[in-house]
């Protein structure tokens, strides 16, 4: 049987949303995405989409991942989450022990996720060298918060400090090392954390590893180590997390605007004779709303194929590139969010109500921009290389 490309796999993605959108209200009440649905992803490729081919996964050029996250978001913004969640979590296997990896990934439908934020502790073996062995076995423990998409995934990963001798692993330039460890489900204890406005249904609740033994060859350092070669790998991890999440946000906002069309149509608010999309504000908000989806979008998807073109040449992705990926999806989120704000808006007392889609679109959307990837520091960083300020660029 052949492997789906890219654009049958968008084509599944699309094909699901009728069904998405219907049980939106179970996704929501049950706080994380259900198990038929999380296997219905896999079956259709989503959670392969940045695994390395050499271990059964597709590698795909990122703006595909792009186009099933958005496809998604416009039925169900929390199944849209887990998928890019999944997706690019993949992608940690291009930096793992090839053995573990074929050992991990050992079918196509498997599942990876977790949070990257070095929250966990590993402590080294006592014996072990400054240069650790494959072999060298780590205690880690550690609680880490946001785990979207942990409950329905096979492997799990944590953040974590390295602890050599009881004092931090520092890397040539002074940062304390970092590294992600993965651990099957089964030795992972979840914690009912996720009770929140927006997003609910991600399952992003706190998980924990108890003193787990996990070997060296099954983690991975994202900041410094050396991945699998190809385009995808030198693409920035951190940038597909970036990206994934402003493609919810545009396909919130392609949802919400659609909704407002479809309800303006017929509404005539109260102390009114005329119709919703009569009234001059609701054209010009709409067209606003249009203008600016379609502009941050088409700016996310220009840079993302540009930073992958030159690295697809030149085996590598330039600051430059990485600043104007992250600019772009911290762009796409923000203007995503005003876009649902002014549908909100523009729905009146409609828009209050459980019964409108509306109210949803605002609550996941503003759980989305709470995320520190496409938040302020993201500005920040942004500008300080625009700037030809010395930054920390490791995170981009």
């Amino acid at each position: 049987m052949s492997e789906p490309s890219g654009e049958q796999i968008v084509s599944a993605a699309a094909a699901l949303h009728d069904a998405l959108r219907a049980r939106g209200d179970e996704i929501e009440a049950l706080r994380r995405l259900p198990d038929d649905i999380v296997a219905t992803f896999a079956d259709a490729g989503f959670y392969r989409l940045c695994v390395p081919r050499v271990y059964g996964g597709l590698e795909e050029d990122p703006t595909i991942m792009m186009r099933v996250v958005e496809t998604l978001a416009t039925a169900d913004a929390s199944a849209a989450w887990c998928a890019f969640i999944g997706a690019s979590s993949g992608a940690v296997l291009a930096y793992v022990d090839p053995l573990q990896a074929t050992e991990i990934f050992d079918k196509p439908t498997r599942v990876l996720g977790g949070v990257f934020a070095p929250r966990g502790k590993a402590l080294a073996p006592a014996a072990a060298p400054a240069a650790p062995a494959a072999s060298n076995v780590y205690s880690v423990s550690g609680r880490w918060q946001w785990g979207s998409g942990t409950q329905g995934a096979d492997w799990i990963m944590g953040g974590c400090l390295v602890l050599r001798d009881g004092e931090p692993d520092l890397l040539p330039t002074g940062i304390p090392r970092s590294r992600m460890f993965l651990a099957p489900r089964a030795d992972v204890e979840f914690h009912d954390t996720w009770n929140v406005s927006g997003l609910c249904g991600t399952g992003s609740t706190d998980f924990s590893f108890n003193a787990l033994s996990i070997p060296h060859s099954r983690s991975a350092d994202l900041t410094a180590g050396e991945p699998l070669a190809g385009p995808l790998y030198t693409f920035p991890i951190f940038g597909l997390l970036a990206i994934g999440i402003s493609c919810v946000g545009l396909g919130l906002a392609r949802a919400a605007i659609d909704e407002l069309v479809q309800l303006a149509g017929g509404k005539v608010p109260g102390m009114s004779v005329r119709t919703l999309a009569a009234r001059s504000r609701t054209q010009a908000d709409v067209a606003r709303a249009h203008a600016m989806v379609a502009g941050a979008r088409s700016y996310l998807y220009e840079v993302v194929a540009a930073a992958y073109a030159f690295a697809q040449k030149n085996g590598e992705v330039e600051i430059a590139h990485r600043r104007d990926v992250r600019l772009a999806a911290s762009h796409a989120m923000e203007t995503s969010a005003r876009a649902v704000d002014m549908m909100y808006a523009l729905g009146g007392g409609t828009s209050v109500y459980r019964t409108s889609p509306l109210q949803r679109y605002f609550r996941d959307v503003h759980v989305a921009t709470q995320h520190m990837i496409v938040g302020d520091q993201s500005w920040e960083t942004a500008g300080r290389v625009l700037l030809g300020i010395d930054t920390d660029t490791s995170m981009l």
